[in-house]
């Protein structure tokens, strides 16, 4: 008699949840008829997305074997393609992969990252929270790192010119705006997951690259369920063009320094801290706590930048939904 024969069901879904590989998860389904009636039981999964879009192949069947053999064949000889945008995947594509599964409380995916176009050497990490909307986003983000002598003074972190802090700021706002782009978008593409599955109490997309986080606790997700069953029609038709949720009117706390050495001997080049927050409700209060949450110990050099940022003197700054 197999091993599992005399588990108990609960117990087996309890393995299953620690397996947690959405992939590996529906291999395991086709083991047996009762494999095949506990996958779908499982309540916590993490879902690596970097394929091509089904949708997009050809509609002939015949077509459709032999690009499957083609690339299978291919797949053998060559290095796996590049992960396509996270811009090119359509909600339907993880709703589809998840459809077998009825009773989901904790959901981790990952998807692949570097939509934010920097220069070299330029760093931009963020994690946003979002319900129906966006509710926060803590951004850091440096032009530059470079490791210096513990002995040597510290560069000085201020004295730039009229012209460079305005060639600062403008890049500044653009990090912002990449990253709350990136962040919508990720919130958009899981759309159809969270209405889908209504027992999901936690929900958080991660970058492969470790650029950012999206995250979506219960109260956010009940809030976005509700809040889609009642969507204006042209603002659905603007989420549907732009691929992404839309971002409500934001105000920003950002605080800056042309230089900052870091306890660790590690030098950043106009260093970054921008705390976002949606206008409607707007409060600074929680924002020292916001950041340091979003960037704790597991970020070891983030974390430090924000602490040290945080000292810092801050600029308010408005933006219009976009």
């Amino acid at each position: 008699m197999d091993v599992f024969d005399g588990l108990p069901d609960p117990i087996v879904v309890d393995i299953l949840n620690k397996v947690g590989d959405v992939r590996t998860l529906l291999r395991c389904s086709s083991l047996s008829k009762r494999f095949n009636s506990l996958v779908p039981q499982s309540e916590s999964l993490f879902l690596r997305l970097d394929h091509q879009d089904p949708d997009s192949q050809s509609d002939s069947p015949v077509t459709n074997i032999f690009q499957s053999f083609f690339h299978g064949l291919l797949s053998l000889f060559s290095k796996p393609a590049k992960p396509i945008p996270v811009t090119n995947l359509s909600p339907n594509i993880p709703s589809k992969i998840l459809s077998r599964f009825d009773r989901i409380k904790s959901l981790e995916v990952e998807v692949p990252g570097g939509d934010l176009k920097l220069e070299k050497g330029a760093a931009v990490k963020w994690k946003a929270e979002f319900g129906k909307t966006l509710k926060s986003c803590v951004v850091v983000a440096f032009r530059s790192a470079a490791t210096v002598s513990s002995s040597s003074s510290p560069p000085p972190s201020s004295g730039e010119s009229d012209a460079e802090f305005v060639t600062g700021l403008k890049t500044r706002v653009v990090w912002t705006i990449s990253a709350l782009i990136a962040a919508s978008t990720r919130h958009h593409l899981m759309s159809e997951v969270v209405k889908e599955h209504e027992e999901m109490e936690s929900l958080v997309i991660r970058d492969g690259g470790g650029e950012g986080t999206v995250v979506m606790e219960s109260e956010g997700l009940r809030e976005f369920r509700k809040t889609e069953e009642a969507r204006e029609e042209d603002e659905e038709k603007r989420v549907v063009k732009n691929g992404r949720s839309v971002v409500p009117s934001v105000r920003m706390s950002m605080r800056h320094a042309p230089s900052l050495k870091l306890k660790s001997g590690i030098c950043l080049e106009s260093a970054t801290l921008v705390i976002v927050r949606p206008s409607e409700e707007y409060t600074d209060v929680g924002d020292d706590e916001l950041a340091t949450q979003a960037f704790a110990a597991g970020d070891c050099m983030y974390g430090e930048a924000v602490v040290a940022l945080l000292k810092l003197k801050k600029n308010a700054l408005e933006m219009n939904s976009f």
